[in-house]
């Protein structure tokens, strides 16, 4: 299927030429997560986290380059000041209007990218903008098409890498998920972002240098999609690889939103209801959170969420203590039917490392 051309937007054929086995043996890519032979590729059929795993898999030294669009006030990643805010609309357009042809379609996405945004100032007054409008650039954020969009436009930015030759260069793949993006490289970093700058400014896209960084691994770590990737020991042999965990940010997120869901305000609800929410909450985070050691998180968020039912429990019923007697963790699981999130790593193998 043809595919357009990362600079002039030209359709272009790259076929199965643009997709690639990594290195990696299919036997090593199973020690890292139990896939099949034909999901071991790098390519954007497969998500980004099993995707990155697959390629940084490995005993030798990696050096990475991490470029996280998201702005993050509580320090915790790195950016790339190109996807969300600073996307042309003209090229988006026309990348879109290759995949759709309804014209209502194009028209209702074109009303989307240029409506206007209101923001909160410092004071806590909304205003209006149409900086978007103006500018003929970005993408509102918070909008369910902005993923889809950015995906869409950074997938010029992949095909561009590719086209130039710096995947075969520097023997260097991008994996990108929106607006993340991470680059694996062996060798020659500094070069490989530069490569990276020229091809970005091709399509408009420009490198936030305060907010971009090369990591080595296995040495140094970084996280990516809530995941943090660094050197992992295993509980049974000791023995280090290079692996996946869930970010201490995700950690500390998951458990914030436990707290939101018990607080003194819902006291006024059923503790059916107040489980029916937990649940989905620990199941939805555990399901996407399943790559990897991930049996020390998981004991900790349910150390908290049966910590705080019991609190809520305490409080509804105006039971002074802890609630311990009252409220065992056999009956919250077993009689109230809260998850018990270390019991779904069993059909996790890789979970117990």
């Amino acid at each position: 299927m043809p595919s357009e051309d990362a600079f002039s937007g030209k359709p272009v054929s790259f076929g199965l030429a643009g997709r690639s086995r990594p290195r990696e043996s299919v036997s090593a890519c199973r020690r890292a997560i139990p896939m099949s032979a034909a999901a071991c590729r790098a390519d954007a059929s497969i998500p980004a986290i099993p995707a990155f795993f697959l390629q940084t898999h490995g005993g030798d030294e990696r050096w990475l380059l991490e470029e996280d669009n998201r702005r993050d006030d509580g320090g915790g990643g790195q950016s790339v000041e190109w996807s969300f805010g600073s996307i042309p609309h003209a090229q988006l357009m026309t990348s879109v209007a290759r995949r759709v042809l309804d014209r209502q379609i194009l028209h209702l996405i074109k009303m989307w990218l240029e409506a206007p945004v209101e923001e909160a100032d410092d004071q806590g007054r909304t205003r209006r903008t149409t900086r978007n409008k103006d500018s003929k650039r970005g993408i509102p954020q918070g909008s369910p098409i902005s993923p889809l969009l950015s995906n869409l436009y950074m997938r010029r930015l992949v095909l561009g890498w590719k086209r130039r030759g710096f995947e075969r260069h520097f023997d260097a793949r991008i994996v990108t998920y929106a607006d993340d993006l991470v680059i694996r490289c062996r060798y020659r970093a500094e070069e490989a972002l530069a490569a990276l700058r020229q091809v970005a400014s091709q399509i408009g896209l420009t490198v936030n240098e305060d907010k971009t960084h090369v990591c080595r691994l296995p040495e140094g770590r970084f996280d990516f999609l809530g995941y943090s990737f660094e050197r992992c020991y295993s509980e049974q042999t000791g023995r280090s690889y290079l692996g996946s965990r869930p970010s201490k940010k995700s950690i500390r997120r998951m458990i914030e939103a436990i707290s939101a869901q018990t607080e003194r305000k819902m006291l006024c609800l059923d503790a059916d209801i107040v489980v029916a929410r937990l649940n989905r909450k620990l199941v939805g985070w555990a399901n996407y959170f399943c790559l990897g050691p991930v049996s020390k998180s998981y004991r900790a968020v349910n150390a908290h969420a049966t910590q705080r039912l019991r609190r809520w429990l305490c409080n509804k019923h105006k039971i002074s203590g802890k609630g311990k007697t009252r409220f065992p963790e056999q009956y919250l699981h077993e009689t109230l039917g809260l998850v018990y999130l270390p019991a779904l790593t069993r059909n996790l193998p890789w979970a117990k490392a």
